[in-house]
Protein backbone atom coordinates (compact mmCIF):
# COMPACT_ATOMS: atom_id res chain seq x y z
CA UNK A 1 0.00 0.00 0.00
CA UNK A 2 1.42 3.52 -0.88
CA UNK A 3 1.78 6.70 1.42
CA UNK A 4 0.05 9.53 0.68
CA UNK A 5 2.10 11.82 -0.46
CA UNK A 6 2.07 15.08 1.49
CA UNK A 7 0.24 18.20 0.98
CA UNK A 8 2.06 20.70 -0.60
CA UNK A 9 2.55 24.20 1.29
CA UNK A 10 2.49 27.22 -0.37
CA UNK A 11 5.73 28.38 -1.13
CA UNK A 12 4.59 32.17 -0.93
CA UNK A 13 4.76 33.49 2.49
CA UNK A 14 1.73 34.87 4.29
CA UNK A 15 1.61 38.62 5.08
CA UNK A 16 -0.38 39.32 8.35
CA UNK A 17 -1.04 42.71 6.45
CA UNK A 18 -2.69 41.14 4.06
CA UNK A 19 -6.94 40.49 5.52
CA UNK A 20 -8.70 37.35 4.79
CA UNK A 21 -11.97 36.84 3.30
CA UNK A 22 -13.65 36.88 6.60
CA UNK A 23 -11.80 39.55 8.12
CA UNK A 24 -12.15 41.82 4.81
CA UNK A 25 -16.09 40.97 5.05
CA UNK A 26 -16.02 43.01 8.58
CA UNK A 27 -14.04 45.78 7.89
CA UNK A 28 -16.09 49.27 7.87
CA UNK A 29 -15.14 52.52 5.67
CA UNK A 30 -15.62 55.64 6.79
CA UNK A 31 -19.05 57.42 5.97
CA UNK A 32 -19.16 60.77 4.71
CA UNK A 33 -20.71 63.56 7.29
CA UNK A 34 -25.01 64.38 7.73
CA UNK A 35 -25.65 66.94 5.59
CA UNK A 36 -28.12 69.53 6.69
CA UNK A 37 -30.79 71.14 4.63
CA UNK A 38 -30.40 74.79 4.47
CA UNK A 39 -34.51 74.30 4.87
CA UNK A 40 -34.17 72.75 8.16
CA UNK A 41 -32.03 75.53 9.70
CA UNK A 42 -34.57 78.26 8.13
CA UNK A 43 -37.19 76.83 9.84
CA UNK A 44 -35.74 75.76 13.60
CA UNK A 45 -34.62 79.40 13.57
CA UNK A 46 -37.72 80.97 12.77
CA UNK A 47 -38.86 78.64 16.05
CA UNK A 48 -36.75 79.67 18.13
CA UNK A 49 -37.48 83.29 17.25
CA UNK A 50 -41.38 82.28 17.85
CA UNK A 51 -40.68 80.92 21.03
CA UNK A 52 -38.78 83.82 22.34
CA UNK A 53 -41.72 86.07 21.01
CA UNK A 54 -44.23 84.53 22.66
CA UNK A 55 -42.05 84.32 25.79
CA UNK A 56 -41.64 88.18 25.70
CA UNK A 57 -45.44 89.00 24.69
CA UNK A 58 -46.53 86.61 27.89
CA UNK A 59 -44.11 88.58 29.63
CA UNK A 60 -45.73 91.76 28.78
CA UNK A 61 -48.62 90.26 29.64
CA UNK A 62 -47.62 89.99 33.08
CA UNK A 63 -46.14 93.33 34.01
CA UNK A 64 -49.38 95.10 32.47
CA UNK A 65 -51.45 92.85 34.55
CA UNK A 66 -49.05 93.31 38.08
CA UNK A 67 -49.23 97.24 37.27
CA UNK A 68 -51.83 98.47 35.48
CA UNK A 69 -54.15 99.34 38.83
CA UNK A 70 -51.39 102.40 38.46
CA UNK A 71 -53.04 103.97 35.46
CA UNK A 72 -56.54 104.24 37.69
CA UNK A 73 -55.66 104.71 41.34
CA UNK A 74 -52.87 106.94 42.87
CA UNK A 75 -52.29 106.38 46.63
CA UNK A 76 -50.22 108.16 49.24
CA UNK A 77 -49.39 106.97 52.19
CA UNK A 78 -48.51 109.87 54.28
CA UNK A 79 -51.61 111.60 55.47
CA UNK A 80 -50.66 115.22 55.79
CA UNK A 81 -53.64 116.37 56.79
CA UNK A 82 -56.31 115.88 59.43
CA UNK A 83 -59.77 117.31 60.64
CA UNK A 84 -57.80 119.14 63.44
CA UNK A 85 -56.03 120.91 60.45
CA UNK A 86 -59.39 123.08 60.03
CA UNK A 87 -60.68 123.33 63.97
CA UNK A 88 -62.95 119.38 63.48
CA UNK A 89 -63.27 118.03 66.30
CA UNK A 90 -62.50 114.07 65.71
CA UNK A 91 -61.67 110.38 66.34
CA UNK A 92 -59.50 107.85 64.95
CA UNK A 93 -60.76 104.81 64.35
CA UNK A 94 -59.50 101.24 63.50
CA UNK A 95 -61.21 98.71 62.40
CA UNK A 96 -61.76 95.69 60.32
CA UNK A 97 -59.76 93.87 62.25
CA UNK A 98 -58.38 90.31 61.19
CA UNK A 99 -58.07 86.90 62.68
CA UNK A 100 -55.27 87.71 64.37
CA UNK A 101 -56.59 91.25 65.53
CA UNK A 102 -54.97 93.22 63.48
CA UNK A 103 -57.11 96.33 62.27
CA UNK A 104 -57.14 96.87 58.23
CA UNK A 105 -58.63 100.12 57.86
CA UNK A 106 -58.47 103.56 59.00
CA UNK A 107 -60.75 106.16 59.65
CA UNK A 108 -62.16 109.31 61.42
CA UNK A 109 -65.35 110.22 62.91
CA UNK A 110 -66.30 113.86 62.73
CA UNK A 111 -69.43 114.30 64.84
CA UNK A 112 -71.81 117.22 64.38
CA UNK A 113 -72.20 119.94 65.55
CA UNK A 114 -75.39 119.00 67.14
CA UNK A 115 -78.12 116.15 67.13
CA UNK A 116 -77.63 114.72 63.31
CA UNK A 117 -80.59 113.42 61.60
CA UNK A 118 -78.08 111.50 59.53
CA UNK A 119 -74.48 109.97 59.20
CA UNK A 120 -72.84 110.24 55.92
CA UNK A 121 -69.92 107.72 54.99
CA UNK A 122 -67.80 109.65 53.15
CA UNK A 123 -65.57 108.23 50.13
CA UNK A 124 -63.19 109.79 48.75
CA UNK A 125 -61.31 109.21 45.02
CA UNK A 126 -58.88 107.10 43.70
CA UNK A 127 -56.00 110.10 44.03
CA UNK A 128 -54.17 110.94 47.40
CA UNK A 129 -55.72 109.87 50.81
CA UNK A 130 -58.29 110.76 53.28
CA UNK A 131 -55.73 114.27 54.01
CA UNK A 132 -56.89 115.40 50.64
CA UNK A 133 -60.34 115.29 51.51
CA UNK A 134 -60.56 117.20 55.01
CA UNK A 135 -61.74 120.21 52.81
CA UNK A 136 -64.99 118.15 51.53
CA UNK A 137 -65.43 117.16 54.97
CA UNK A 138 -65.05 120.54 56.52
CA UNK A 139 -68.11 121.56 54.23
CA UNK A 140 -70.07 118.33 54.52
CA UNK A 141 -70.10 118.56 58.32
CA UNK A 142 -71.17 122.14 58.11
CA UNK A 143 -74.97 120.05 57.18
CA UNK A 144 -74.65 118.95 60.47
CA UNK A 145 -73.78 116.02 60.01
CA UNK A 146 -72.22 113.11 61.27
CA UNK A 147 -69.72 112.09 59.09
CA UNK A 148 -67.23 108.51 58.97
CA UNK A 149 -64.85 108.71 56.36
CA UNK A 150 -61.85 106.01 55.88
CA UNK A 151 -59.11 105.12 53.74
CA UNK A 152 -59.27 102.06 51.80
CA UNK A 153 -56.61 99.04 51.75
CA UNK A 154 -53.52 100.58 49.39
CA UNK A 155 -54.14 103.94 51.23
CA UNK A 156 -52.80 106.28 53.78
CA UNK A 157 -52.41 104.27 56.83
CA UNK A 158 -54.50 101.69 55.57
CA UNK A 159 -53.20 97.95 55.01
CA UNK A 160 -51.02 98.42 52.24
CA UNK A 161 -52.12 96.21 49.28
CA UNK A 162 -53.05 97.46 45.92
CA UNK A 163 -56.79 98.70 45.58
CA UNK A 164 -58.97 97.23 43.23
CA UNK A 165 -62.72 97.36 42.33
CA UNK A 166 -63.14 94.54 44.53
CA UNK A 167 -61.36 95.52 47.43
CA UNK A 168 -62.74 98.67 47.69
CA UNK A 169 -66.22 97.33 47.85
CA UNK A 170 -65.19 94.77 50.69
CA UNK A 171 -63.70 98.00 52.99
CA UNK A 172 -66.61 99.88 52.46
CA UNK A 173 -68.65 96.80 53.64
CA UNK A 174 -66.57 96.73 56.51
CA UNK A 175 -67.20 100.22 57.20
CA UNK A 176 -70.91 99.55 57.13
CA UNK A 177 -70.48 96.83 59.86
CA UNK A 178 -68.64 98.92 61.63
CA UNK A 179 -71.15 101.79 61.62
CA UNK A 180 -74.08 99.20 62.62
CA UNK A 181 -72.67 97.10 64.75
CA UNK A 182 -70.16 98.77 66.51
CA UNK A 183 -71.65 102.43 66.46
CA UNK A 184 -75.43 101.12 66.57
CA UNK A 185 -76.62 103.30 63.79
CA UNK A 186 -79.14 102.48 61.95
CA UNK A 187 -78.90 101.74 58.30
CA UNK A 188 -81.76 103.93 57.46
CA UNK A 189 -79.66 106.86 58.72
CA UNK A 190 -76.69 106.15 56.97
CA UNK A 191 -76.27 108.22 53.60
CA UNK A 192 -73.79 107.37 51.69
CA UNK A 193 -71.70 109.91 49.70
CA UNK A 194 -68.51 109.83 47.40
CA UNK A 195 -66.80 112.15 45.27
CA UNK A 196 -64.67 110.85 41.76
CA UNK A 197 -64.13 107.37 41.68
CA UNK A 198 -65.40 107.55 45.30
CA UNK A 199 -68.89 108.20 43.57
CA UNK A 200 -68.93 105.24 41.13
CA UNK A 201 -67.83 103.31 44.26
CA UNK A 202 -70.89 105.01 46.55
CA UNK A 203 -73.38 103.96 43.60
CA UNK A 204 -72.45 100.80 43.51
CA UNK A 205 -72.73 100.38 47.82
CA UNK A 206 -76.30 102.27 47.64
CA UNK A 207 -77.44 100.33 45.13
CA UNK A 208 -76.91 97.17 47.10
CA UNK A 209 -78.03 98.87 50.32
CA UNK A 210 -81.99 100.10 49.63
CA UNK A 211 -82.10 100.23 53.61
CA UNK A 212 -79.99 103.32 53.39
CA UNK A 213 -81.52 107.33 53.02
CA UNK A 214 -79.68 108.29 50.37
CA UNK A 215 -76.57 108.73 48.29
CA UNK A 216 -74.58 111.27 47.32
CA UNK A 217 -72.77 111.49 43.86
CA UNK A 218 -70.58 114.08 43.25
CA UNK A 219 -68.12 114.14 39.91
CA UNK A 220 -69.13 110.40 39.40
CA UNK A 221 -66.86 108.93 36.46
CA UNK A 222 -68.38 108.34 33.15
CA UNK A 223 -65.62 105.83 32.01
CA UNK A 224 -62.73 105.70 34.97
CA UNK A 225 -61.13 102.40 33.31
CA UNK A 226 -60.54 104.32 29.97
CA UNK A 227 -57.72 105.28 31.48
CA UNK A 228 -56.21 101.87 31.85
CA UNK A 229 -57.39 100.90 28.16
CA UNK A 230 -56.06 104.11 26.42
CA UNK A 231 -52.29 103.15 27.44
CA UNK A 232 -50.44 102.10 24.54
CA UNK A 233 -49.55 99.04 26.20
CA UNK A 234 -53.17 97.91 26.67
CA UNK A 235 -52.89 97.49 22.60
CA UNK A 236 -50.54 95.03 23.15
CA UNK A 237 -51.63 92.74 25.27
CA UNK A 238 -55.26 91.00 26.02
CA UNK A 239 -56.23 94.05 28.46
CA UNK A 240 -60.17 93.40 28.76
CA UNK A 241 -58.80 90.04 30.03
CA UNK A 242 -56.16 90.89 32.35
CA UNK A 243 -58.39 93.91 33.70
CA UNK A 244 -61.16 92.94 36.26
CA UNK A 245 -61.80 96.53 37.07
CA UNK A 246 -65.18 97.89 35.24
CA UNK A 247 -66.59 100.35 37.36
CA UNK A 248 -70.04 100.09 35.35
CA UNK A 249 -72.11 102.81 36.36
CA UNK A 250 -75.03 102.06 34.39
CA UNK A 251 -76.01 98.93 35.97
CA UNK A 252 -76.46 99.93 39.52
CA UNK A 253 -78.17 103.35 38.66
CA UNK A 254 -80.92 101.11 37.02
CA UNK A 255 -81.17 99.56 40.29
CA UNK A 256 -81.16 102.29 42.52
CA UNK A 257 -84.18 102.48 44.97
CA UNK A 258 -83.31 105.31 46.95
CA UNK A 259 -83.08 109.14 46.56
CA UNK A 260 -80.26 110.33 44.96
CA UNK A 261 -78.08 113.72 44.91
CA UNK A 262 -76.16 114.33 41.42
CA UNK A 263 -73.48 116.96 41.96
CA UNK A 264 -71.25 118.13 38.92
CA UNK A 265 -69.08 120.94 39.41
CA UNK A 266 -68.53 123.20 36.02
CA UNK A 267 -67.07 126.39 34.94
CA UNK A 268 -69.69 129.39 35.76
CA UNK A 269 -71.90 128.74 33.10
CA UNK A 270 -75.69 127.45 33.08
CA UNK A 271 -76.90 124.09 33.63
CA UNK A 272 -76.29 121.89 30.86
CA UNK A 273 -79.59 120.52 28.81
CA UNK A 274 -80.62 116.91 30.10
CA UNK A 275 -79.30 115.05 27.30
CA UNK A 276 -75.74 116.15 27.95
CA UNK A 277 -76.58 114.17 31.37
CA UNK A 278 -74.25 110.82 31.46
CA UNK A 279 -76.58 107.44 31.12
CA UNK A 280 -76.13 106.47 34.50
CA UNK A 281 -78.04 109.35 35.67
CA UNK A 282 -80.99 108.94 32.96
CA UNK A 283 -81.37 105.35 33.96
CA UNK A 284 -82.05 106.04 37.71
CA UNK A 285 -86.02 105.21 38.34
CA UNK A 286 -86.12 106.15 41.82
CA UNK A 287 -86.39 109.97 43.29
CA UNK A 288 -83.39 112.16 41.68
CA UNK A 289 -81.91 115.16 41.37
CA UNK A 290 -78.89 116.84 39.73
CA UNK A 291 -77.31 120.42 40.58
CA UNK A 292 -74.53 122.15 38.49
CA UNK A 293 -72.23 123.92 40.88
CA UNK A 294 -69.79 126.80 39.28
CA UNK A 295 -66.71 127.59 40.01
CA UNK A 296 -67.80 131.05 41.52
CA UNK A 297 -66.62 132.83 45.38
CA UNK A 298 -69.84 131.54 46.12
CA UNK A 299 -69.54 128.16 45.28
CA UNK A 300 -69.16 126.30 48.85
CA UNK A 301 -72.01 128.48 49.74
CA UNK A 302 -73.78 126.69 46.58
CA UNK A 303 -72.73 123.38 48.02
CA UNK A 304 -74.75 123.67 51.21
CA UNK A 305 -77.42 124.89 50.34
CA UNK A 306 -78.33 122.24 47.39
CA UNK A 307 -77.25 119.72 50.16
CA UNK A 308 -79.50 121.28 53.07
CA UNK A 309 -82.14 120.91 50.98
CA UNK A 310 -82.14 117.52 49.79
CA UNK A 311 -81.07 116.59 53.13
CA UNK A 312 -84.53 118.54 54.17
CA UNK A 313 -86.49 116.25 51.43
CA UNK A 314 -85.52 112.73 53.00
CA UNK A 315 -87.88 110.94 55.32
CA UNK A 316 -86.99 111.24 58.69
CA UNK A 317 -84.26 108.16 59.65
CA UNK A 318 -84.67 105.52 62.60
CA UNK A 319 -81.36 107.10 64.03
CA UNK A 320 -79.43 105.58 67.15
CA UNK A 321 -76.48 106.22 68.86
Amino acid sequence: MSKPSPRKRSSRPHDASVPSRAQASIVHRPSSAPVVSARWLIGAIALLLAIAAVCAWLTLCLLFWQGSWQLLYHPASAVTRTPASVGLPFDAIQFADTSAGVPQLQGWWIPAVSQARFTMLYLHGATGNLGDAVDDLSRIRAANLDVFAFDYRGYGQSHFIHPSEARMREDVESAIVYLTDTRHISASSIVVAGKDLGANLALQVAAAHPEFAGVILENPLENPVGAIFRDPRAHLVPAHILVRDRWDADAPAANLLIPSLWLYWTPARTLNPQEDLPSAYRVVKARKSVVRLTDAPDARDNFNLALARWLDDLPASRKQQ
